[in-house]
């Protein structure tokens, strides 16, 4: 019988998004490929040190406690590499105790095909023109940009903070106060605040969390209390009233209840960002996430007439990109 994925929150990921690659992304730089696949051969039993998605893929990973039997989360590796020179990573997986079985090694060649076949609702990577590739396509997807400052604690709870639009909801209107200002885009916000704003690229990802706090909540009542659900959803947005309105009549209207929203009004979202601290944050302005990405794990979700995708359509889509990718 075929393995279902359609009821599950299924994450691709890059291995550049999972460990910390700069030491073969150096020998593959400086050295070339062949330099490269000897060191990966050589180090093969030597895991890898932990990248800036890992705190939120582990503690991800860990909800599917809730139904061991049918699990509500699959995380799936899409690499650059090859099998061959791919085995160092599944190996590190297996060291860090991650329940990751699925892997597809395309050796250079872009991921993002493989999104709506595997129903991901979200893919990481750390190569740029990946996620571009991705997004041009439709397809949900972000890049992880570095950080300095990583949660590896044993602390269970997960927090994960979205801004609003061009993340959950399309550009619409912040195209509208780009093009036309700020007074257009409050008329606009104002008229509309009961009309639902247009899904965006991460609105399923968001969806099936909600799913998952679901189980969660049903899970507390069925202990009694005894266990406590870990996801924490917040909205940080620069919006603020009247904005606010349509932001919670489109949660509503998607069935979704966050735990948190933050209105912040042009307030620098590093502010209460570091306070909160998500073990992941989703933002589509790169501006936002420069000081962001100092004090905690941080995507660029680069959607939309702010981001012009760098590279994207260059390489067909069957075919392999630039070399200096190959490694992710």
């Amino acid at each position: 019988m075929p393995y279902d994925l359609s009821e599950r929150l299924v994450i691709g990921l890059a291995s550049s998004a999972l460990f910390d690659l700069a030491e073969s992304d150096r020998v593959f730089r400086e050295q070339g490929e062949a330099a490269y696949r000897i060191y990966q051969r050589d180090n093969e039993d030597e895991p890898l040190g932990t990248g800036v998605a890992f705190p939120f893929i582990k503690r991800l990973l860990s909800l599917n406690e809730l139904s061991p039997d049918n699990p509500p989360i699959e995380v799936m590796l899409l690499s650059r590499n090859d099998p061959e020179t791919g085995l160092r990573v599944m190996k590190s997986i297996e060291h860090h105790e991650l329940g990751i079985t699925r892997a597809v090694f395309l050796q250079g060649r872009y991921p993002h095909r493989f999104i709506p076949a595997l129903n991901i609702s979200l893919f990481l990577s750390a190569n740029r023109q990946d996620v571009d590739q991705a997004i041009l396509a439709g397809h949900p997807a972000g890049q992880v940009l570095s950080s300095g400052d990583l949660d590896l604690t044993d602390e269970e709870e997960l927090r994960i903070a979205f801004d609003f639009d061009g993340v959950l909801v399309t550009d619409e209107s912040e195209t509208i106060y780009q093009q036309q200002g700020i007074e257009a885009f409050r008329e606009y916000e104002r008229t509309n605040a009961r009309v639902p704003a247009e899904a965006g690229l991460l609105a399923t990802f968001l969806r099936k969390l909600a799913h998952i706090q679901t189980l969660e909540k049903r899970r507390e009542e069925e202990t009694q209390g005894a266990y406590r659900p870990k996801v924490r959803v917040s909205i940080v947005t620069a919006r603020n009233a009247p904005a606010h309105e349509r932001v919670i009549h489109t949660m509503r209207s998607w069935g979704v209840t966050v735990n948190e929203a933050y209105f912040l009004g042009g307030i620098a979202k590093e502010h209460v960002l570091g306070i909160i601290k998500p073990h992941i944050f989703f933002d589509d302005q790169a501006s936002h996430l420069s000081a962001t990405s100092d004090i905690l794990p941080s995507v660029h979700v680069p959607f939309g007439q702010l981001n012009q995708p760098r590279g994207a359509g260059v390489f067909p889509p069957d075919q392999a990109g630039p070399p200096d990718e190959h490694h992710e």
